[in-house]
């Protein structure tokens, strides 16, 4: 009898196994996935391409190479930014320009994983002359600024509005937030560019 029962407790045990780890790969996902808003899904399906970087680079969006860091966090004019960080930014100057395109974001943001590049979010983003005296607006969000640029990636003169938007890369305080506490610069790496308070520079 107790042999008998081996074969049937095989086909017991070994589908509750594979199910048990297909909703546990089910949960690593939703984890790690932001929840997002109706109208932003469209958005995230077509740039979905872009986690592959070469896609990037044959469409005009070039590294910045710094990975950007707020550890601390700061406060700078009217923006906060919380401690988290953005990561690299890879910028389109094609898409730079007064008119916002929602599926032609001008920044792609990159989080360093294992010595590649995964894709965490896209960042929409205005130089303060373009925009006409006010904050733009997209996905029913006002723009953050104005702002000095990111230095060394770009020169602090370069003043600008801008949205990040964690489209890949799950941000525990929302989808809009400007850094993201989940993300991670290697530190000590040569191009992780701590922002804010008294970080300094590496060059």
């Amino acid at each position: 009898m107790r042999r008998s029962m081996f074969p049937l407790l095989f086909a017991v045990l070994v589908p509750a196994t594979a199910h048990a780890q297909a909703m546990s790969k089910q949960m690593d996902r939703a984890s790690t996935s932001p929840a997002l808003a109706p109208e932003l899904v469209p958005v995230k399906a077509a740039l979905a391409k872009y986690a592959d970087v070469t896609a990037a680079l044959r469409d005009g969006y070039l590294s910045t190479v710094g990975c950007i860091d707020y550890p601390k966090g700061a406060q700078e004019g009217t923006v906060t930014f919380p401690p988290g960080a953005m990561g690299v930014h890879f910028l389109n100057m094609a898409n730079v320009g007064p008119k916002l395109d929602p599926m032609k974001p001008q920044i792609l943001i990159y989080e360093p994983v294992n010595g590649k590049l995964k894709l965490a979010a896209a960042e929409w983003f205005v130089p303060e002359q373009l925009a006409g005296g006010k904050a733009p607006m997209l996905f029913g969000q006002t723009f953050a600024g104005p702002m000095d640029g990111h230095y060394p990636v770009m020169p602090k003169s370069l003043r600008h509005y801008d949205l990040h938007v964690w489209l890949w890369k799950a941000n525990p305080r929302g989808t809009f937030a400007p850094t993201n506490g989940a993300l991670k610069c290697p530190a000590g790496d040569p191009y992780t560019y701590p922002e804010g308070g008294d970080a300094h520079h590496h060059m």
